[in-house]
């Protein structure tokens, strides 16, 4: 269950983290001057904001991994 709700916060995190980025980098290296605004949205949102989503998940399913704790035996 940890794995689980940390790679569901790994997806929320990296949908929109990746998204603003996405956004930024295309408003910033574009040389669109026509329709700018809705290249880099429409790119922000589905290229970049998934791809963040998919690797959020990955990343979250990684480092969600259930720690084992090692247990005493009794009678040792």
């Amino acid at each position: 269950m940890r794995r689980f709700l940390t790679a569901l916060l790994g997806l929320l995190i990296g949908y929109p983290l990746f998204a603003f980025v996405g956004y930024w980098a295309i408003a910033l290296f574009s040389n669109n001057h026509f329709d700018g605004s809705v290249e880099a949205s429409m790119t922000a949102a589905f290229v970049f904001g998934p791809a963040g989503a998919v690797i959020g998940l990955i990343a979250g399913a990684v480092l969600g991994k259930s720690r084992t704790v090692p247990v005493d035996k009794p009678g040792r």
